[in-house]
Parts: structure tokens; C-alpha cells; sequence
């Protein structure tokens, strides 16, 4: 569908080296700022205390919150779970006080606000699991980086696959900067959100490259870079749509979602703006600097032994 076309080409690679430029120049920022400052990993990650409650109507999410912040643990983490009379807040480790002492001083603070409250389990989270989910979240993170390779390698070529990849990076390096920079709380929804940008990345880089083959063969006597300009400028109505509908959702869940879905929704904000961005102007630039060439896509007809060949 398209509500719109654009009629003139844009010379989108005419451009390509001021932008790479600027990636490679976000992308060194974004790597300084992990290097210094590293990320601000949550409770899953570094370890602490897991309470869970349940009240006997709604709870309410936000007077919840208020209670706990009020006794200075930090970065504290409260959602609801299965049913919306069932708590789990997560409080980070803090000095000698055992997860015994902390439930303690939560359910005091729960009960000045609520006396209905009940005290469900209290569980302590150790470092060593939170050392696990973060090498099993990096493992996924390299699974999902080496399955795109090699689809991308079958489907295409080599250098649209390393062209993809180094997009991709460059998306997720990026998002990783920025909650290193602010160190915004990293958390496994955060996680998540990271692998969902990769996916969603290399479909908008599927897309264009899948135009740019077929431009290959339509175009046969048009240079690599206006075969390139051609298949973006023809995405483009189609990109401003399908990114333009999900930014919007996103949006919705990082203004009206609440603090347990405001991290999970920058990271896929960020992802989503850079996803575009890396698309046309880090894979394809890089794919045109690999030297990819019609004969990369389009193989020449196999040649009957033998046999004339039809018209």
C-alpha cells in the first residue's frame, strides 16, 4: 500500500560519506561511554531481594511505589503479575541488611499505607544468577547476530549480510550508549527490547535490498549507486508508513505505559529511529563500499549443453 509515491529519485548515496562519517563518530561515543561508564544494570542482573504480595482488590501500582522509594533502596523495581492483586517488587542488595531485614522494613511501609496487604514469599536473588542471566542474555544476543548472517548470506550475498550485520551493531551499540551515557536502569525488558530492534532492523534492510536486486535487473545500464538511490526512494513511502505506525505505539507505551514499561520502551524508541537511519545510510553505504555488483545478485542463465537456447 501506498499513500504516496516519490516520482524523483533522492541521491540518498550521494550523501553516504557524511553520514558514515557521523555513525562511526556516534558509534565511538557510544563505545567510550560503556568503556567509562558502563551500564546500570538492574536487580536481575547484580542480585538482591524478591518480594511478592497480594492484596485483596487492585493494587495500586503507584502507591506502591511511593511507599518503597520513601525507604531509600534506589532503584527499585514494582509491577504486577498474573492477576492485578498480585505485586513482586524488587529491591537492589544494600549494605549488611538480609533479604529478611528488607521484607521487614517493605511491609511496614506497605502496611502504614495498606493494612490489607499480605506478605506472599521473599526471595534472595544471588550475583552468581544475575552473572548467568546476563552471559545467557549475551549468548542470545550473538545467536540472534549469527542466525541474521546467515540467512541474509543464503538470501542475498556475502556483503549484504556483513553490510546488515554492521547495521545492526551499529543499532544495538547505540542503544547501549545511550543507557550507559544516562545510565538509565538496563534490565532484562531492556534486553528484550535490544533483541526486538535487531529483527526489526534487518527486515527494513531485507526490504531495500530486496529492491535493489530487482533494480538490478530492471536497470541494466544504471550505475551501482542509482540502482541503490532507485530501491530507497522506493521504499520510502512504505518505510514512513510501517515506521511511522510503530513508532506511534511505542510512543503510547513510553508516555501512558508506567515506569515498568518506560526503559523497555526508550530502548524501543531509540532502536526504531536508528533502525531507519542504519537502513538506508550504514547498509547500503556499506554494501556499495564492499563492492557489491549486479553479477553479486543477478547470476548469469546456466547454459544448456548442447541445446539452443529459447528465446
Amino acid at each position: 500500500m501506498e499513500f504516496f509515491r516519490i516520482r524523483r529519485v533522492i541521491p540518498f548515496m550521494r550523501h553516504a560519506t557524511l553520514f558514515n562519517v557521523a555513525s562511526v563518530l556516534m558509534f565511538v561515543a557510544a563505545v567510550a561511554f560503556l568503556a567509562v561508564r558502563g551500564l546500570h544494570l538492574s536487580v536481575e542482573f547484580t542480585g538482591g531481594t524478591v518480594v511478592e504480595v497480594a492484596y485483596p482488590q487492585s493494587a495500586e501500582v503507584s502507591h506502591i511505589r511511593a511507599a518503597v522509594d520513601s525507604l531509600d533502596y534506589g532503584d527499585v523495581q514494582v509491577q504486577t503479575f498474573g492477576t492485578s492483586r498480585d505485586v513482586i517488587i524488587r529491591l537492589p542488595l544494600r549494605g549488611n541488611e538480609t533479604s529478611a531485614q528488607q521484607s521487614e522494613r517493605v511491609m511496614k511501609a506497605l502496611k502504614d499505607d495498606n493494612n490489607s496487604v499480605e506478605l506472599r514469599r521473599v526471595e534472595f536473588v544471588g550475583p552468581q544468577i544475575g552473572r548467568e542471566l546476563a552471559e545467557n542474555g549475551a549468548l542470545a544476543l550473538l545467536f540472534v547476530v549469527v542466525g541474521i548472517m546467515i540467512y541474509l548470506a543464503i538470501r542475498f550475498e556475502w556483503k549484504f549480510a556483513v553490510a546488515a550485520i554492521v547495521a545492526n551493531l551499529h543499532d544495538v551499540v547505540i542503544i547501549l550508549g545511550f543507557f550507559a551515557a544516562f545510565q538509565w536502569e538496563f534490565s532484562l525488558s531492556v534486553l528484550a527490547a535490544v533483541l526486538a530492534v535487531l529483527g526489526y532492523s534487518v527486515n527494513e534492510s531485507v526490504v531495500i535490498f530486496d529492491r535493489i536486486r530487482e533494480n538490478f535487473r530492471k536497470m541494466r545500464r544504471a550505475s551501482t549507486v542509482e540502482v541503490i538511490d532507485s530501491a530507497i526512494t522506493a521504499t520510502i513511502s512504505r518505510t514512513i508508513i510501517t515506521h511511522g505506525s510503530t513508532q506511534i505505539m511505542v510512543l503510547s507505551m513510553l508516555i501512558f505505559g508506567g515506569p515498568t514499561l518506560y526503559y523497555f520502551a526508550l530502548a524501543l524508541t531509540i532502536g526504531i529511529l536508528f533502525g531507519i537511519y542504519s537502513s538506508v545510510f550504514v547498509a547500503a553505504a556499506v554494501a556499495l563500499r564492499l563492492g557489491v555488483t549486479r553479477e553479486d545478485l543477478v547470476k548469469p542463465p546456466k547454459k544448456n549443453d548442447g541445446q539452443p537456447e529459447l528465446p
